[in-house]
This record gives structure tokens, sequence and C-alpha cells, in this order.
């Protein structure tokens, strides 16, 4: 299989059959898989959680990644239906509000996007923030079904990782963001706010039920030993190898592997640089009165985290 490298984008699958093309772009600098995906039968396809560009050590913006994948979809001849996102990033800025204003294709994630909202409005003391999900064109829930051209798309809600997190299962293939990683890296952390380990168990066996030859497209790969990014397994090698989920029988064996875990890792450097504009569907600060963005940032909000 042809792995992208650097910030290149590679094809990671055929399009033959009634299949999805998925193309992934990795971005290096999060360790973000952003993935376009196509009905070969119609052109038409979908973006999945897209990043925008961000410097945290000089504040600074861009929008390479997503105007790299407008490029290919108008380079291929593609027609974009739907810009989706799986669930508010704690680890880059969500490129969706940038690409809707590009395209007018609508935006969407899952409707319990709405209780992450007011979790993180109270922690960044924004009293007029609309913690109602109106900042995405869609939000969806469990079982909720649509397309992508003709191919079918199903709507599993996979909370544990985040209160919002979703799986879209599109064809015979599972993009399952957070929940689970490439097999030599187990599966995703569960101590945000509104994070369970339990409920992440319980998001994984119903991922696991899918037929075992369903393609699984993680959402990170932060590349164990050095290897070359990996971002597609099946539910056969995952139930088979997952460093986590092979070694657990039961929800307490997980439950406790997992926390152990977690109790050992500091939060990602972006996380309350990246929440107020994600829980915004994207959206970055409005400029003040002398034209700059501001974000704000608030001290000692995530009580007993580890530190790194």
């Amino acid at each position: 299989m042809d792995q992208t490298r650097d910030n290149r984008s590679a094809p990671v699958t055929g399009d033959n059959g009634g299949k999805p093309r998925v193309t992934v772009f990795f971005d290096k600098r999060t360790f973000s898989a952003q993935y376009v995906v196509a009905d070969p039968a119609t052109g038409k396809c979908a973006i999945i959680d897209p990043v925008l560009d961000f410097d945290e050590k000089s504040g600074a913006t861009a929008t390479d990644n997503a105007d790299r994948i407008l490029a290919f979809i108008r380079d291929e001849g593609l027609e974009l239906e739907w810009i989706l996102d799986t669930h508010p990033h704690a680890d880059h800025f969500s490129a969706a509000h940038y690409l809707k204003g590009r395209t007018g294709a609508p935006t969407a994630i899952g409707q319990k996007v709405v209780e992450v909202q007011k979790l993180w409005k109270a922690i960044y003391n924004w009293p007029d923030f609309r913690a109602d999900g109106s900042q995405w064109d869609r939000l969806f829930a469990d079982g909720d079904s649509f397309a992508i051209g003709t191919l079918p798309v199903r709507v599993l809600f996979s909370p544990g990782h985040t209160l919002a997190s979703i799986t879209y299962v599109v064809g015979d293939a599972a993009f399952v963001h957070d929940t689970l990683f490439m097999p030599d890296s187990g599966t995703a952390r569960c101590d945000f706010p509104g994070g369970s380990a339990s409920r992440l168990w319980t998001s994984i066996q119903a991922i696991l039920a899918l037929p075992d030859e369903t393609r699984i497209f993680v959402g990170h790969d932060y590349q164990p030993g050095g290897r070359a990014p990996r971002f597609e397994s099946t539910v056969a090698e995952q139930k088979a190898t997952n460093s986590h989920m092979s070694k657990c029988a039961t929800e307490a064996e997980f439950v406790a592997l997992r926390e152990a875990r977690d109790a050992t890792l500091p939060m990602p450097k972006l996380i309350l640089h990246a929440l107020q504009v994600n829980i915004d569907g994207g959206r970055l600060p409005e400029p003040e009165a002398n034209g700059k963005r501001y974000l704000k940032f608030p001290l000692d909000a995530l009580d007993g985290a580890a530190w790194g």
C-alpha cells in the first residue's frame, strides 16, 4: 500500500467495485490524517477531519493543508458534497469553516457536540457563546444515514475519547477518528474533559462488530519506532493484533489499562488553543479593533493533568 510521507497526499485504496476511493493527506506537524472519500461512480466526495495550519510558537495561521486538498479535488475532477468532522479536535484546528467558505459545501459533526460546547463554554468563561451546534449545517445522531454520491454512509456514535465522537462508515470503510489507532499503537486516550474509558470500550466493540473485511482508517499516526506513517487496517487486524484490544478480554481490564496509561500522559500541546476554535466550527476569533485576532487561554483549567 502506498503511504504518504511528509505532507504529500497518497491514495491508499483502489476505486474498484462499490468501494470508496480514499486518499489520505498527512499533516506531519500534528500527525493528523485528513481524508478525501470519493464515490468512483459519480466523482462526488467528502472531506473528513481537515486541518487548519497553526504554529503555536509564532501564532501564525495558514491554509496550506486545506488548499492542498482543494487542489486535489479540482485536479481529480471531483465534486465536494460534504465537509465532515468526527469530533472537536484537541490537537489541531479544524479547517471546516474555511473550506465551507471556499466551496459552499455543508459542514457536519455529531449532535453531542453541544455537550462539548457547554463544557468548554464554562472553561473559557464565554457566557454569550452559542452552545447549540448551529455552527454546523448538520448534526448527526447515532444511526443516521446519508450518501456521498451513490455510496451509503452510516453514522456510529463513538464516545469515550470525547463526548461527541462519531464514526463514519462509508461503504466498506470506517473512519474511526481517535477511537482506535493502528494496531501497534492501541487506542485513544480518554482523560480529556468528558472522556470515559468505559464508553470508549463500548464504542470500540461496536466498531469491531463491523464485518472483518471493513477497512479501518484512523485519525492520527504517531509512527512508533520511527516507522513510516500508516493509516489503514481492517477490523480483523484490529481484533487480532491491536496492542490494547487484543490483550483485554473484559471492559474492566481495558479501563484499568487505559486509565493507567492516561495518568502518565501530558495534555496535547494545543488543547487549550484548539478547543475554542473547534467548538465554534473551525472559526478563528473575530478581529479586535486593531485588526488582530486573539486566542483566550485559561490558566489552571485542567486540574490534575500530568505535566510534560
